[in-house]
């Protein structure tokens, strides 16, 4: 019996085009290498190459690894395998009914999208060759910028400039003090029983004294992240921030929720950001959808409270408080959640407009259970949130504002 013969790779105009594209998805923020492009090349040679369906099925499962970049890759698909026949459809539409297919507002990554397709600029020799002084003082100052702009509003080259600030960023939780002891001979505190330890070696004199005091260590912190549909702008980034503090921290835990609750605090501890992203997108079911607050927090107060929230835990509750089920049952998981816990901080991107306004039920039903209520949307809250999470537990007298509003 003669074994099976290896499938024929593509020819080379076609891997030269897929090179192409695989630079065209790297630049536009996709983790896409090497072994992406073998894998897509081996996977090219199993399908049919004049089903375009077959094509795009083979290449996103060689070069996608995250749910949230699907969509991505789908805009660049279409935009660099283009289809003339379609193309032309599209301008005629356009042409008879404008107004209906401008988009209102662009996609997430469509601006990275955009300047991944665009031509390298001439002036980068130039900008090179810049006497050092000056590009000091750009560099300050789009660090400045990258600080206030907005992750929503980011390029794909400000993306990674913010997760670099990210890794950057120390959380040094203030000390709190436990039950716990520890040897110290100029602790205040006297150790009857190793004292009588000490005279045993003395012949039962005490000649003296041992002496403790109480173990102080960072309280335990909880992560609950929205990652629905309205989130996922957000979500990219913030999660970075939390692998930061899960690789930099012990007892911290992590659970995200769209429509059901995942914990995913074991995956998140490895050090590879990328490795640990992949690791969460495979357990977690339901990227970019709807959300169920009141059933994910219902879900986390019965079988995870008891297990995390010990000894002071303070609890980072990341949403927009959009609810699809009507903030059924938010209010009394709220309560629960709030009485387990030592600290309940609400991070809120709607927070950075202006005009914001507690209207939704869902928002209404969970302000009156926080202790902090702030916004998280920019390198510039992330830092805030980092210096409040520094001192000493207080209350926010901010609140009471909000709580009138709702």
């Amino acid at each position: 019996m003669t074994a099976p013969s290896p499938p024929q790779l593509p020819g080379r105009r076609l891997a030269a085009n897929v090179m192409q594209f695989a630079r065209l998805l790297r630049r536009a923020g996709l983790p896409v290498g090497t072994a992406e492009i073998t894998a897509a090349l081996e996977g090219l040679a199993l399908v049919n190459l004049g089903d375009r369906g077959e094509v795009e099925t083979a290449l996103a499962a060689t070069m996608v690894h995250r749910q949230e970049h699907r969509e991505l890759f789908d805009r660049a698909f279409a935009l660099f395998w283009r289809n003339p026949a379609a193309t032309r459809q599209e301008a005629m539409l356009s042409l008879l009914a404008p107004e209906k297919l401008r988009p209102e507002r662009p996609a997430p990554g469509s601006r990275r999208l955009q300047e991944a397709f665009a031509p390298p600029r001439q002036g980068r020799v130039r900008e090179q060759e810049a006497p050092p002084a000056i590009e000091a003082v750009l560099t300050a100052s789009e660090r400045e910028r990258l600080q206030e702009l907005d992750f929503e509003a980011m390029s794909a080259a400000e993306i990674a400039a913010a997760k670099a600030e990210i890794r950057r960023l120390v959380l040094p939780l203030d000390l709190r003090r436990t039950r716990r002891r520890r040897a110290d001979m100029g602790g205040p505190e006297i150790d009857l029983g190793g004292t009588l330890r000490l005279s045993l070696r003395q012949g039962g004199e005490i000649l003296r004294l041992a002496r403790q005091r109480r173990v102080t260590r960072p309280p335990p912190l909880v992560v609950i992240c929205d990652i629905s549909g309205s989130m996922a702008r957000y979500t990219q980034l913030l999660l970075h921030f939390v692998h930061a503090l899960t690789n930099l921290r012990e007892h911290v835990h992590v659970f995200l929720f769209g429509t059901r609750l995942s914990n995913v605090t074991r995956q998140l501890r490895h050090r590879d950001p990328e490795v640990a992203f992949q690791l969460v997108a495979h357990i977690v079911p339901d990227w970019s959808g709807g959300t169920r607050i009141g059933e994910a927090l219902a879900t986390f107060n019965q079988f995870w409270a008891r297990r995390v929230l010990a000894e002071g835990a303070v609890v980072l509750l990341v949403s927009d408080g959009l609810d699809r089920e009507g903030a059924r049952g938010l209010a009394a998981n709220m309560d629960r959640l709030r009485r387990s816990c030592r600290y309940l901080i609400w991070l809120n991107p709607l927070l950075r407009w202006d005009g914001f306004a507690p209207r939704s039920q869902g928002i209404r039903a969970m302000l009156p259970y926080v202790d902090e209520f702030r916004p998280v949307h920019n390198l510039q809250s992330l830092r805030a949130l980092v210096s409040l999470l520094s001192r000493p537990v207080t209350r926010g007298r901010s609140l009471d504002i909000w709580r009138k509003a709702a």
